[in-house]
């Protein structure tokens, strides 16, 4: 009988300060709640026994550690800032075999970036574990990975844009500010979307929390996990006056579906 599940691991739910702010005295960063501290932005898909990884945060490391991840057989990068690239280094580690590279997917522009940003990576030289083992492939299309159909969905991100990735019924989509006219088509049909929420007040690069519910709703979608948050949302406080099908993310959180016939 062949697993048709995919689980999505949220590895963090934080904003790129991450949760708590170093310096801030507000009552979310003083809080003691375990879902009220929250990691920079990434995730996990799993299936057929792969580990895909969306984005090396700031905080990777710590997050590999919570999870107990042992192996990685591929990453797909949303784009290329600090808070969502630079964990890169820890993949050194985390090759799916002795000696092999790991495949890596995002934008034409996020790949340039990489290569550029992290060109000891590439450079080919150095002792051996001295840098991850990568193979880049720019991705704009629909394409196949483990058995499964991943498909980059574009994003707005301010005046930037930004890659989130759809796979069966699920979409994970962060950091943006809109999503285009013509990604919507790619959106239709979900189960579950988690998609970013920073905070109450308008922000220019990012979805508000009223925003994001109003992309779920948009899209008929049962149920929408809220991600990337600053420290203006306390989960249990603020948790209480969403509407029903809709929650916080917190580090940590699994969520499962069954994908395809």
């Amino acid at each position: 009988m062949i697993d048709r599940t995919v689980s999505l691991t949220i590895l963090g739910s934080g904003t790129s300060t991450g949760v708590p702010v170093l310096g801030c005295g507000c009552d979310v960063c003083r809080s003691d709640l375990p879902r009220n501290q929250r990691t920079r932005c990434s995730a996990l898909l799993s299936w057929a026994g792969r580990n895909i990884l969306i984005d090396t945060s700031t905080d990777f490391r710590q997050q590999g550690l919570r999870a107990g991840l042992d192996r990685v057989d591929a990453v797909l990068f949303t784009h290329t800032h600090a808070d969502h690239v630079h964990g890169i280094d820890d993949l050194r580690t985390l090759s799916p075999a002795r000696g092999a590279a790991i495949p890596v997917y995002g934008s034409h522009q996020t790949v340039e970036a990489i290569q550029r940003v992290f060109s000891y990576i590439f450079q080919g030289d150095g002792e051996p574990g001295y840098r991850p083992r990568l193979q880049l492939s720019a991705v704009a299309a629909p394409f196949e990975l483990f058995g499964q159909v991943v498909t980059p969905v574009p994003l707005e991100h301010g005046d930037g844009q930004c890659f989130g990735y759809r796979v069966g019924p699920l979409a994970y989509l962060t950091d943006c500010s809109r999503v285009p006219e013509s990604s919507l088509p790619l959106l239709v049909g979900l189960e579950l979307l988690v998609v970013d929420a920073l905070r109450f007040t308008a922000h220019d690069k990012h979805y508000t929390i009223d925003e994001a519910i109003a992309l779920a709703g948009a899209l008929d979608v049962p149920r929408a996990v809220l991600t990337h948050l600053g420290h203006d949302v306390d989960y249990v406080r603020h948790g209480a006056d969403l509407p029903a099908g809709i929650e916080f993310a917190y580090d940590g959180q699994q969520l499962t579906l069954q994908v395809g016939n």
